[in-house]
């Protein structure tokens, strides 16, 4: 066997794992080869297989945690996809989605769905995800407009931006919150919730919703992977080998800004796996962004789905936020790759 394919074997194999364990975990558990036999029952030519399930487990399997699993998959999938851009786009190893304002824009623009009453309902999907994802995108934009020089987009000026656009963002978020909340709604907990992130009670509206977007922004990223190549390489580098370095720096921000946005919106703000997913799958699978896109989007949506399993069972039967949890494992990691990893050194 070649030792190039054992990675990916590897990170088949994890998936599987956090599959069968996402839909059969939690407050009730359902046995795994139940699981298995259901999900395979539902193939043509395999109807006839009985699975056993009650009709309380055929719920819980199908309508409550698949849905959270198959959301799971595409925020974690969109989120470790845009960190791979950042990084390379900032050439910055420290670079992740919500450096040009992602996650501080979608907060503010969750903020105002929620205080102003909006969050009841619009479309099947609600006014919070909506607003979140506008608010991303604007933000993105404003960050985009801000930076431009002499027709040009600086990188450092950008990154600048971005700090700047997401600390304005997260104070118009309190203060809206604090000036603008009703005291006999909570408000308070419903944003504070938001903001730490959770595929909890979601359903097959929000996977239809994110599908395209994550689907679309990630296939069209991944044909940009030999730019992403010659990007790292430096400015100067990349002119001199022909690629147009402002075009393909625009589409590849509105795509990584698409991607996060997307998964945000849904799911609140969960960190690290834009962060931490794309270092590891660096070193495992190497700096080709050509095969780095697609293994570090079956690593981020394994993570995230394994950090949601254990976040619905490690207080059952209270569930925890999923960002808490990404942050508790991400956090220490990372550390521990900034001190053993000689190429992160400043």
């Amino acid at each position: 066997m070649k030792r190039s394919t054992l990675p990916w074997l590897a990170l088949a194999a994890i998936l599987l794992v956090a599959i069968v364990l996402s839909l059969s975990v939690g407050a009730a558990s359902v046995a795994p080869s139940k699981v298995g036999l259901a999900l395979l029952s539902r193939l043509p030519g395999l109807q006839e297989l009985d699975p056993g399930l009650s009709a309380g487990e055929r719920t819980i399997v199908f309508d409550l945690r698949l849905p959270r699993l198959a959301l799971a998959l595409l925020v974690g999938a969109a989120l470790a996809v845009a960190g791979v851009v950042m990084q390379a786009f900032f050439q910055n190893p420290m670079a992740a989605p919500s450096i040009i304002g992602v996650s501080s824009g979608a907060s503010f623009g969750a903020t105002l769905a929620v205080v102003s009453g909006m969050g009841v309902g619009l479309g099947g999907l609600g006014a919070v995800p909506l607003a979140a994802f506008v608010g991303a995108l604007l933000a993105t934009a404003l960050v985009y407009l801000l930076s431009r020089r002499g027709g040009r987009t600086p990188v450092g000026v950008l990154l600048l931006t971005g700090v700047a656009m997401g600390s304005l963002m997260s104070a118009l978020a309190s203060l809206v919150l604090i000036t603008g909340q009703d005291p006999a709604r909570r408000d308070l907990d419903q944003v504070v919730y938001w903001m730490l992130g959770s595929v909890a009670g979601k359903t097959w509206t929000h996977v239809l919703v994110v599908l395209p977007y994550v689907g679309v922004a990630g296939a069209l990223t991944w044909l940009f992977g030999r730019d992403l190549n010659v990007l790292t390489l430096g400015d100067d580098t990349a002119w001199y080998l022909g690629l147009n370095v402002e075009q393909v720096r625009i589409i590849l921000l509105t795509l990584s800004s698409l991607l996060a946005a997307a998964a945000v919106a849904v799911s609140g703000v969960i960190g690290f796996i834009g962060l931490v997913v794309p270092h590891l799958m660096r070193i495992i699978i190497g700096p080709d962004h050509r095969a780095l896109l697609p293994a570090s989007a079956l690593a981020g949506g394994a993570l995230l789905v394994l950090a949601d399993v254990v976040a619905r069972t490690i207080a059952a039967p209270t569930e925890i936020p999923v960002g808490i949890i990404t942050s508790l494992l991400g956090a220490p990691f990372f550390l521990y790759l900034l001190h053993h990893r000689k190429e992160y050194s400043m």
